[in-house]
């Protein structure tokens, strides 16, 4: 190893002169990528252990790593760790610390290891880790919701298709149909990490190593579920961020739409819900003002984890292997798009804990726009044995006298209703008012309330 103590570059030996700063500012990482040092040091740990049990360093030597790593991290974590842009990234900076450290015995800890392995290495537990916190923070999300759906299994809305009126549901179900979004989005987030799961480190700059190194003890110290089989790949692969910030969009579009959905509940036209102090802010002109700001920041940030996506699509496209630098552009977007996720994720538990929903406001728009149109129609073709395209037409009828009387479905009066259609009885009534219709939606995945509380008993279960 080059002496650092002199200013030279770790791997200086091949030049003759010192980088440009304009080369020096474009090439250094160390501003965002020292946010892997704990993962960085992790790896180093269990390389030097692996290093020792194989006989390619003594353990004497190792020991003095492992004390000196342990010293790093105490460092790390206090916040004393002395980053130094001249050591590029947070790889060369560590390696750089623990030679002040422990002398020239930091030299053998890179034996069998290239920066392009130990990259990909600490990238992908960096990511693993990351994913692991969503699953949680998207359990808790869930809770939440499950919270207010049975507090309020039984409360009436109307269920809107192209954001007019269709039928009437429960506010219970409005809330699972996220329940059930968000633990799809904890599923591929599973799936991922399960793909991830394999370890780069041993794999060298790209055709592994003349050592006799063991990649199954460091895999396995690492956590991972078996080392890479191809040393080009395991240096060169970037498709488990790109599958994570995959999984992160469709996740953030789904907090997305339920931001939408609170903004548009708690405006004055709507009416539906209210949010407390908590998450919403007021305005420096209009007094009156509460404005669902968190929600409207939540709905926001897809955009930036989206493009996150787009981003290392764009610098991966292109690259032949194994290793370019190039990817050094790789952390950066999903630093970003993981920071605007685990905000969005609390900003939008937060919020759906607080959610206090009106009542009055939401029955009485359940029964709006004749919701129930549909149910008149059901009953025509169950009870009275008529084609649907005919009782559809019938239906379509009586909607057109109730909307110029100026009456709901249910306060037509049955004479009325017989004028268009003789067989009619008096059982129409049965299923004409909105609670009647949410009632009767009992099919598997219907919003009666019987269905939404035994939903939620399962997934109370699933989350316990």
């Amino acid at each position: 190893m080059t002496d650092t103590s002199k200013g030279q570059k770790m791997w200086g030996g091949r030049f003759s002169d010192k980088p440009s700063d304009i080369m020096q500012a474009i090439n250094v990482s160390i501003g965002f990528d020292k946010r892997m040092a704990a993962q960085d040091v992790r790896g180093s740990k269990a390389h030097a252990d692996m290093l020792a049990a194989c006989a390619i360093i003594t353990d004497t030597d190792n020991a003095a790593i492992q004390e000196g790593l342990d010293d790093i991290l105490a460092e790390i974590e206090s916040g004393r760790f002395p980053y130094r842009d001249e050591f590029e990234d947070i790889h060369l900076n560590i390696e750089a610390r623990l030679s002040e450290l422990i002398g020239e015995t930091a030299g053998r800890l890179h034996t069998a290891r290239s920066r392009n392995d130990q990259v990909a290495t600490d990238f992908r537990l960096w990511v693993r880790d990351r994913l692991d916190g969503f699953s949680e923070s998207l359990a808790e999300l869930q809770r939440a919701l499950l919270g207010q759906a049975d507090a309020h299994a039984d409360i009436l809305m109307p269920g809107f298709t192209h954001l007019q009126v269709a039928q009437p549901v429960t506010f219970g179900h409005h809330m699972l149909a996220y329940v059930e979004m968000f633990g799809r989005d904890r599923a591929r987030f599973k799936d991922a990490r399960t793909r991830m799961n394999e370890c780069p480190l041993g794999a060298a700059a790209l055709a592994g190593t003349p050592y006799p190194i063991d990649r199954d003890m460091t895999s396995t110290a690492l956590g991972f579920r078996a080392p890479m089989a191809n040393s080009l790949d395991a240096v060169s692969a970037r498709d488990f961020a790109l599958e994570a910030l995959s999984a992160a969009s469709i996740c953030a579009t789904h907090l997305s739409r339920l931001a939408e959905e609170i903004v548009i509940w708690t405006s004055a036209q709507f009416a539906f819900v209210s949010l407390s102090d908590k998450f919403t802010t007021g305005s420096s002109i209009m007094p009156q003002k509460r404005n669902p700001d968190a929600a409207e920041l939540v709905r926001a940030k897809v955009g930036r984890i989206s493009g996150a996506l787009i981003s290392l699509t764009m610098v991966m496209k292109g690259l032949p292997l194994a290793y370019s630098k190039d990817m050094q552009e790789d952390k950066e977007p999903v630093f970003e798009a993981f920071d605007a996720l685990s905000l969005a994720l609390a900003a939008m538990t937060g919020m759906a804990a607080d959610l206090s929903p009106n009542k009055a406001n939401m029955e009485a728009a359940a029964g709006s726009a004749f919701s129930t149109a549909t149910d008149l129609a059901d009953w025509l073709v169950r009870e009275l044995g008529i084609p649907f395209r005919q009782a559809h037409h019938a239906t379509g009828e009586i909607v057109a006298l109730a909307e110029r009387q100026n009456k709901a479905l249910h306060a037509v009066s049955l004479k009325d209703m017989q004028n268009i259609k003789p067989q009619i009885h008096e059982g129409i009534y049965g299923v004409l008012s909105p609670k009647n219709s949410a009632a009767s939606r009992t099919s598997f995945g219907g919003t009666a309330p019987d269905n939404v509380r035994a939903q939620i008993k399962l997934w109370q279960k699933r989350l316990s």
